[in-house]
């Protein structure tokens, strides 16, 4: 295999997850019965560039299909971080009726909304048609295409540059990412800005977070890694910014290599506590597999002592990050007989690969189960607290990553 960024040849493997199905393939019940087609689910490392990346066989077609079921506006906290950046963005940059944004990986519209109500113009790029046309009910302007040169070339000729290209969670799903970043750079603004957001491997590696690799994550990225991408398609990253979300992020805010922006100490800052935690060297990619499957193992021991003891589990979050843990650790319904989620589009399907079924959180008041595992462990301050109810029958809630945590 040839690294995505710099084509030298990839060998080292950095996690070996067996093999899954694609983690949003959620079953309907009339599909059960029709085999599911796996994948190996393997990150490998380059040690010339220090991207992470996930072993070639899916496309992203068979990845992000018409039916993708995840919507972002589900999460409350993720549309109040949305929120606050739309309100930083706009201020920062002076975004008004005569400026255009773009956002690559719209979604159902959770972020765009908030320029439509300011009048400012935009457009939402997004393959996937059922959140598309949840962005289209709501009045965003999408366009149903993968992003990528030849997409941004075509708006060139409409011109359609934007004074700000938005990528929340987008940049680690794209396949060709020397591709995609060059597409930004054609669609942008000689003066424009790129703000991208995604997983700091850095955090993902300090917490053992990994339930965050599956299919359709094709990268694994280092603010190192993402500044060699950016400098090989003439662009420059000029400062940064660290959040908590999905368990550690990092924020690029991206201009033209000749952009009269100047580089924040940030973007300097980072890179050597990168190079400072060994992101640069072979010493921390080598025991991640041993303390994953510690993780994994200790979730087992506890589905099976509570099962020992007559208790009653469930779990909460038909997450991707949950179909990874699962299909790893190889638990079905016989010790997890179901999943709750808000989401509509979930309800009623089946986990890909454990087949547990998605049901209603109407059913936690209706079953009582003494445990509750949260498997998007990034969002659970949020769950504990909208259901906080559930201590009225004395459940405890769990998370499994990074470590087993029973919740008082």
């Amino acid at each position: 295999m040839k690294c995505r960024h710099c084509y030298a040849s990839v060998k080292k493997v950095f996690l070996d997850l067996g093999f899954a199905p694609p983690s949003n393939a959620y079953i309907t019940e009339g599909n059960l019965k029709v085999p599911e087609i796996h994948f190996p689910l393997k990150l490998l490392v380059c040690d010339k560039c220090w991207l992470v990346q996930t072993e070639d066989y899916a496309k992203a077609g068979e990845l992000f299909d018409n039916d993708y079921a995840y919507f972002s506006s589900i999460s409350k906290s993720w549309l109040e971080h949305s929120f606050t950046y739309y309100k930083l963005v706009k201020k920062l940059f002076s975004l008004d009726e005569n400026s255009y944004v773009i956002e690559v990986a719209s979604n159902d519209g959770y972020l765009l909304k908030n320029f439509v109500a300011a009048n400012i113009p935009c457009l939402g790029i997004e393959p996937t048609a059922s959140t598309a046309a949840a962005a289209e009910n709501i009045g965003i302007p999408v366009l149903r295409e993968f992003f990528g040169t030849g997409l941004a070339s075509e708006l060139l000729k409409e011109k359609k540059q934007a004074d700000l290209i938005i990528g929340n969670n987008v940049y680690a799903h794209v396949p060709d990412i020397n591709d995609f970043t060059a597409g930004l750079k054609i669609v942008l603004k000689q003066e424009g800005v790129v703000t991208l957001e995604f997983p700091h491997l850095m955090r993902m590696i300090e917490s053992c977070q990994f339930d965050t690799a599956y299919h359709e994550h094709f990268s694994y990225l280092s603010l190192t890694t993402v500044n060699r991408i950016f400098s090989s398609a003439g662009l420059r990253i000029w400062d940064v910014e660290e959040l908590s979300t999905h368990g550690g992020s990092l924020r690029v805010f991206g201009c033209h290599k000749d952009s009269i922006r100047v580089n924040t100490v940030k973007v300097k800052e980072i890179i050597q506590k990168e190079e400072n935690n060994g992101l640069l060297g072979n010493g921390v990619y080598l025991d991640f597999q041993a303390r994953s499957e510690q993780v994994k193992n200790n979730l087992i021991s506890f589905l099976i002592e509570q099962k020992n003891l007559g208790k009653s589990v469930a779990a909460y979050g038909a997450a991707a990050k949950g179909n990874t843990i699962l299909n790893y650790a190889g638990i079905r319904p016989d010790l997890l007989p179901f999943v709750c989620d808000s989401a509509p589009s979930k309800q009623g399907k089946f986990m890909p690969g454990s087949h547990i079924p998605i049901l209603s959180p109407k059913v936690l008041k209706e079953r009582k189960p003494d445990y509750i595992i949260i498997l998007p462990w990034n969002i659970s301050k949020e769950i504990m607290h909208e259901y906080s109810y559930v201590k009225e029958w004395g459940a405890r809630f769990v998370t499994a990553v990074p470590e087993l945590r029973v919740f008082k």
